[in-house]
């Protein structure tokens, strides 16, 4: 059997639109007010892309700020991962237009959709194609622009969702920095949070816009207790599997969905909030690109220190759910 290569983070970048929309300005779109939308939800504000500004753009610039942290030329990529919910189009894959905005003229390209777990699943299997040797340099995009599916006179989800993309740049090496992983779903639980109208189950049609079946749909209250369950449950399998516990953990990143669904996943682990790393009140809920952009964040600003050990876990759409283990070397 061929021995399995040593995987390890060497660059990270982020990219958050410009356009800041506070609970302030949702006061004059929708029944709401900025209490309500802090106590429930922990998020002040959130960045909206412009309209001519779409998911292949916003990955585009995440992705050569984290190839200059790298130090690594595009074309030395030879495997690219947008993870994202909200594409350019069905097809081609939004990858594929991202290798061509930063010349990534040898990476093979593909997207990879799972809901707000989809970063997770994306460096989990780039880490897994790295390790066993078929490829070398691998870019792992999260990027959304869910503001263009929300429905905004919805103020259960307008308020949630925000735009922004961060990239993450794995390498084949001597070091071992991804120790482990765990990835999951539970298909029956389906209709907690999709986006029904557009494709082969309900084609596009005036009846699909009429019932605004082309918006996020969310049902927030079921989708707590699975959202703390699964990231409880990936958190401790995947720990499990490098042999190590809650209480080695240096910096958890859990998805920024919601301030209460992060202090109950953190309460049931028994982490101490010193260690649990939240920038939900300046972004919002960013899906796929949510636990990417904190880590970045976390990166630059020293939260996250050599040899520590770090922990990002999600949930998202399917159900889906995953952690991912790794030692910061980089």
């Amino acid at each position: 059997m061929k021995n399995m290569q040593n995987v390890k983070i060497i660059g990270t970048g982020s990219y958050v639109p410009t356009k800041v929309l506070t609970n302030e300005d949702l006061e004059k779109i929708v029944d709401t007010n900025n209490e309500w939308i802090i106590t429930r939800t922990g998020i002040a504000e959130r960045r909206l892309a412009k309209d001519n500004e779409i998911t292949s753009d916003i990955s585009s610039r995440a992705a050569m700020e984290a190839l200059k942290d790298a130090n690594i030329k595009p074309a030395e990529i030879d495997l690219i991962i947008v993870a994202s919910n909200s594409p350019d189009m069905v097809f081609p894959a939004t990858a594929c237009l991202v290798q061509e905005k930063i010349n990534a003229v040898n990476a093979a390209t593909f997207d990879l959709q799972a809901g707000c777990t989809g970063s997770v699943y994306a460096l989990i299997t780039a880490w897994q194609f790295i390790s066993n040797g078929f490829y070398n340099n691998a870019l792992i995009i999260g990027a959304e622009t869910l503001s263009k599916f929300v429905d905004w006179t919805d103020r259960n989800t307008c308020i949630l969702f925000g735009d922004g993309a961060a990239a993450v740049v794995l390498k084949a090496g001597q070091e071992k920095g991804i120790l482990s992983g765990y990835l999951g779903g539970d298909g029956s639980k389906a209709d907690l949070i999709m986006l029904p109208g557009g494709l082969s189950r309900n084609p596009a049609s005036h009846k699909t816009v009429e019932k605004k079946m082309h918006y996020v749909k969310m049902k927030g209250n079921e989708v707590f207790k699975h959202a703390v369950r699964n990231m409880k449950r990936s958190t401790i399998k995947a720990l499990e599997k490098c042999h190590l516990s809650v209480k080695d953990i240096d910096c958890f990143i859990p998805h920024q969905a919601n301030i209460r669904i992060i202090s109950a996943v953190s309460r049931v682990l028994g982490i101490k909030e010193d260690k649990v790393f939240i920038n939900l009140s300046k972004y919002g809920n960013t899906s796929a690109a949510s636990v990417v952009i904190a880590l970045d964040e976390a990166a630059k600003e020293g939260t996250i220190k050599n040899d520590d050990i770090v922990v990002l876990t999600s949930f998202g759409a399917g159900l889906t759910y995953g952690s991912i283990v790794f030692r910061w070397n980089k």
